[in-house]
C-alpha cells in the first residue's frame, strides 16, 4: 500500500483489515472485467446496428435477428483489419473508419480503467493493457472458429494476432495518456527527440488534412459524376452512401499518396503525379472524383507536402541553439511521418476479390521514403537558417582558469590601450639594453687586446703586487683615455 493511501484512508476499527482488502480486490476485478468486455460489446453492437440499418433499407433483403448477430462477427473482424474470405474470394481492402473507431474505443477504455485503479505509472497499468489485449485476441479467435465452414471465413491465427496487436497499440496509447511513458522509454528519449515526435505527429496530421482537402475539391468538381452513380431507390442509395462513408479514410490516404508523388492504383488503373494509366472504376460515389486523364498542372500540388515540411522546420527552429541538433529533431519528425505513411498505406489497400478492380494498393515503400524527404529537406533548411547561429559558450573550466575571461567585462577599452602601449615600450627598452650591453662587451674586449691580455682575467681576488705579462694590476683598474 502506498504511503499516501495510508495517510488519506479513513480509520477503521481493529480487526477489520481482511474485510477491507476483499472489497478492494473485488473492485479491481470489476474494473478489469469491464475494461475487457466493454470494447467488445460496444464494437459488436455497433457492427450489428450497421448491418440492421443496411438490411432495413435494402429493397429485397430478408431481415433475421439471428442472421444479423452471426454476420456481425465477421464484420467485427473486418473492423479490426482481419482479412476475410467471401465465397472463396479474398477481401483484404477493409474500411478504415470502423478501425479508427475501434482504436479510439480501446484507448479510451484503457485510459479510464487506469484512472479508476489509481495507476500512477505505466508498470502499475500493465494489468489493464494485458486484459484488453488478451480479450480482443481471444474474441477474434472465437469468432473465426465460429465462422469456419460458413460463407464468410477468416484465418484463426490472423483473427487472434491482428485484433490483439491493434488493441495492444490502442491500449498502450491510452495508458500513456493517463500514466506517462514507461520508465525504460522515458530514460532513453531526450526532450529534443520528444519534441521531434510531437512535430512529426503534427506534420502527419497536416499531410492527411491536405489529402482530405484535395479529395474534397476533386469530389466537388466532379459532383455530376458522383450523383450519377447513385441508383434510384432508398435502399440502394443508402447502401452506397454507407459504403462510401466507411471507406472515406481509405480514399483520403490514397489522396495523400497522390499529393506526395507516388499515387495509387485500383486494378489496372494507376494515378500518379507524373503518370496515368486508365482502367475501369467501381461505380461507387466515393470514386466519382477520379480523373479520366493526366493534367499538366498536377505537379503544382507538390507545394502542399513542401509546406508541411516548412511548417515542421519552423516549429523546430528554436528547439536548440545548435543547428545540428535542430536538424536531428527534424529527422525524428520525418521518421514519424514515414512510419505513419507505412501504417496508413498498408491498412488502406488490399485484395478486392478476383475481379477487374483487384488489387487496390498504395506503394507503401516509395510513399514513406518520399514523405520522409518532404519533411526533412525543407524542414532542415528552415530550421537551420531560421534558428540561432551564435557560437557555443566556452566551458566553465576555461573561464575559471583564464583570468582574462573572468575580468573581460570589467576592463575599460582606454585602459586596455594604455596597457598595450606600455608593453610595447617595455619591449623597446629591453632591446636598447641589449644593444648597450653588446657595446660594453666589445669595448672591454678591445681594451684587453691593447693591454696585451691574451685571455680575459678570471674573476676573483688577486694578491697584492701580482705581475702578469709585465703589467702590475691592483684590483680592477679601468683604463683611462691616456692608456688608449
Amino acid at each position: 500500500m502506498r504511503i499516501m493511501d495510508v495517510l488519506t484512508e479513513e480509520p477503521h476499527p481493529p480487526g477489520d483489515e481482511v474485510g477491507e482488502a476483499e472489497p478492494v480486490r473485488t473492485s479491481r476485478v470489476r474494473v478489469l472485467t469491464a475494461a475487457a468486455l466493454g470494447p467488445l460489446v460496444t464494437g459488436y453492437t455497433a457492427v450489428a446496428t450497421v448491418l440492421v440499418l443496411a438490411a432495413l433499407t435494402a429493397g429485397r433483403a430478408a431481415f433475421s435477428d439471428t442472421g444479423v448477430l452471426l454476420a456481425a462477427g465477421p464484420g467485427w473482424l473486418a473492423a479490426h483489419q482481419v482479412r476475410l474470405g467471401i465465397g472463396g474470394h479474398p477481401l483484404g481492402m477493409l474500411p478504415l473508419l470502423p478501425t479508427l473507431g475501434a482504436v479510439a474505443l480501446a484507448a479510451r477504455t484503457a485510459s479510464g480503467a487506469a484512472r479508476r485503479l489509481g495507476c500512477r505509472s505505466f508498470r502499475e497499468a500493465r494489468p489493464v493493457l494485458i486484459t484488453i489485449t488478451g480479450a480482443h485476441a481471444v474474441f477474434g479467435l472465437a469468432v473465426a472458429l465460429r465462422a469456419h465452414g460458413s460463407a464468410v471465413t477468416a484465418n484463426p491465427v490472423t483473427a487472434f494476432v491482428v485484433p490483439g496487436l491493434l488493441a495492444a497499440a490502442a491500449a498502450t496509447a491510452g495508458v500513456i495518456r493517463s500514466c506517462g511513458l514507461p520508465d525504460a522509454v522515458a530514460e532513453r528519449f531526450d526532450p529534443l527527440a520528444l519534441r521531434g515526435l510531437r512535430v512529426g505527429a503534427m506534420s502527419l496530421a497536416v499531410l492527411v488534412a491536405c489529402g482530405a482537402a484535395v479529395f474534397t475539391v476533386a469530389t466537388a468538381v466532379s459532383w455530376a459524376t458522383v450523383t450519377d452513380t447513385y441508383e434510384p431507390g432508398l435502399g440502394t442509395s443508402s447502401g452506397l452512401f454507407l459504403l462510401s462513408l466507411l471507406y472515406l479514410p481509405n480514399a483520403v490516404t490514397a489522396a495523400l499518396s497522390f499529393i506526395t508523388g507516388p499515387g495509387f492504383s485500383i486494378g489496372p488503373l494507376s494515378v500518379g503525379m507524373f503518370g496515368y494509366h486508365g482502367g475501369p472504376v467501381p461505380a461507387v460515389p466515393l470514386l466519382g472524383g477520379l480523373p479520366e486523364h493526366h493534367a499538366a498542372w498536377w505537379p503544382a500540388l507538390l507545394v502542399l507536402p513542401a509546406a508541411a515540411g516548412v511548417l515542421a522546420g519552423w516549429s523546430l527552429r528554436k528547439v536548440d541553439a545548435d543547428p545540428a541538433q535542430r536538424i536531428r529533431a527534424v529527422a525524428v519528425a520525418g521518421a514519424v511521418v514515414a512510419l505513419g505513411c507505412v501504417v496508413l498505406g498498408t491498412l488502406s489497400g488490399g485484395r478486392l476479390g478476383d475481379g477487374p478492380f483487384d488489387p487496390v494498393s498504395v506503394p507503401v515503400g516509395v510513399a514513406s521514403v518520399v514523405a520522409f524527404c518532404w519533411i526533412v529537406i525543407p524542414g532542415s533548411f528552415v530550421a537551420f537558417f531560421a534558428g540561432e547561429h551564435e557560437p557555443p559558450a566556452p566551458p566553465p573550466e576555461a573561464l575559471e582558469d583564464n583570468e582574462a575571461f573572468q575580468d573581460a567585462e570589467d576592463v575599460d577599452p582606454e585602459e586596455a590601450a594604455e596597457a598595450v602601449e606600455e608593453l610595447e615600450a617595455a619591449g623597446e627598452s629591453s632591446e636598447e639594453d641589449e644593444e648597450i650591453a653588446a657595446e660594453n662587451a666589445a669595448f672591454e674586449a678591445e681594451a684587453d687586446a691593447e693591454l696585451g691580455l691574451a685571455e680575459p682575467l678570471e674573476e676573483g681576488p688577486e694578491p697584492d703586487g701580482a705581475v702578469t705579462g709585465g703589467t702590475e694590476t691592483c684590483g680592477d683598474v679601468e683604463p683611462d683615455d691616456g692608456d688608449r
